[in-house]
């Protein structure tokens, strides 16, 4: 295994940078570097010295032990200050040392999942932590990170292993003293694991929602303030506004953060007839991305204008309230804009609970397999109790399918694009 060395924190100048090494020759680097290896996982404040003896920087220096690292190899971390000069000698420095060569994109969480550190699941929740833009991310990622996926699978793992055991156990000892029937015995395992696996299927849409964001379409006439209360929500000028109807023509999306929910405004162009083809077109583009959305925030002009084909989720507020006096909001003013605020993040906050703890398109897969896996073999146990070559298959590609997602088996071709996602260093 070689050593390897890079920039753990971001590029660029800063206070602080980490200069992290890796592998069997990490604390042959520190001692190069500071004259002494430091007691593990004590910090000591070093001069650090070139090949030459050429004074570096003066900085905190920390080494970890195998086993007790984040990649579970010898570590060392070198604490900097943060300039482009220090970090380039820093590297430098480190790269003189025979047998030490420059980091790859991900290689450190990459050896930290080969040396049993994290499984698959909390590696893609590490990526999804380092790319989260709100507090819903943060704390999705954190709860998956904690091994809260990693530690379901194995519960369901043992439940089917110790269905398959009585299986074999029936197909190999069966002139033995065995229980007259065993169905029940493997059956109550794989219904108990099937069940856990669809209740977490039915979470999935919270779950993808709270990672990849939530879709918020203003919808409306034409000339009820859409573009306006979107750039007052936005905080900037998002959309272009002017009296003159029709004036959004294409769909413009906002990304913001509401309550801590990673959300997309999106505004439409005016519900209205119309002989523009272009202005047609838009109203049609408009009207598909807010069927699509999760949630619809419709501007009224008036009492006598009713919403149409709302779900019953949907908000319907009235519009231009500084202007009509009627209860409602106004983005020229900012009235009822904080109520309005609140009731999108109690709408979209309703849709997050009940959410699955796994996120990835990856895990819903597996999952989906292992469901009808496990269905044929239940079915089969109940239909044929004395089927269990048949039944034990199903059951081992269930498991197959279990593992795949942890990283057991079965990875070969997620691990390029996973660990592409991450920056060097990390």
């Amino acid at each position: 295994m070689e050593t390897i060395v890079a920039l753990a924190t971001a590029q660029g100048r800063a206070g602080v940078a980490v200069v992290r090494v890796s592998g069997p020759l990490a604390w042959t680097v520190c001692e190069a570097l500071a004259g002494v290896i430091p007691a593990p996982r004590v910090a000591r404040l070093l001069v650090l010295r070139d090949a030459s003896g050429d004074r570096i920087d003066q900085g905190l220096v920390l080494v970890f032990e195998e086993g007790r690292s984040f990649t579970g190899e010898l570590v060392c971390e070198f604490q900097v200050h943060g300039s482009q000069a220090v970090v380039a000698a820093m590297l430098r420095a480190c790269l003189t040392v025979k047998g030490v060569r420059a980091a790859e994109p991900g290689e450190y969480t990459r050896r930290a999942f080969f040396n049993g550190q994290l499984d698959l699941t909390e590696v893609e929740a590490l990526a999804d932590l380092i790319d989260a833009e709100t507090e819903g991310q943060r704390k999705q990622a954190m709860a998956v990170l904690d091994g809260s996926a990693g530690r379901l699978v194995d519960v369901w793992r043992e439940d089917l292993l110790q269905a398959l055991a009585i299986l074999e156990a029936a197909m190999d000892f069966s002139d033995e003293e065995l229980p007259e029937d065993l169905t029940p015995l493997a059956l109550a395992p794989l219904e108990r694991v099937n069940a856990s696996i669809t209740a977490q299927l039915s979470g999935r849409v919270a779950s993808e929602s709270v990672r990849d964001g939530f879709d918020v379409a203003i919808i409306g006439r034409v000339n009820t303030g859409k573009s306006t209360l979107l750039n007052t929500l936005a905080g900037r000028e998002a959309a272009i506004t002017s009296e003159r109807a029709g004036t959004t023509r294409d769909v413009i999306e906002v990304r913001m953060d509401i309550g801590g929910l990673a959300v997309t405004l999106v505004d439409t162009a005016g519900l209205r007839d119309t002989d523009d083809e272009i202005e047609r077109l838009g109203i049609d583009r408009g009207q598909a991305r807010a069927r699509d959305a999760d949630l619809r925030v419709y501007l009224r002009e008036g009492p006598d204008d009713l919403p149409i084909g709302m779900e019953p989720d949907d908000i319907a507020v009235f519009s231009k309230s500084d202007l009509s006096g009627l209860p409602g909001v106004s983005g020229a003013t900012g009235d009822g804009i904080p109520a309005l605020i609140r009731s999108i993040e109690h709408v979209l906050r309703e849709k997050t609970k009940g959410s699955s703890v796994f996120m990835r398109e990856r895990h819903f897969d597996k999952l989906m397999r292992a469901t009808d896996d496990l269905g044929r073999a239940i079915t089969g146990l109940i239909a044929v109790p004395s089927a269990w070559e048949i039944v034990s298959d199903d059951v081992r590609s269930a498991i197959r399918c279990l593992d795949g997602i942890v990283g057991r088996v079965d990875i070969e071709d997620v691990l390029g694009r996973i660990f592409s996602s991450f920056c060097i260093g990390k």
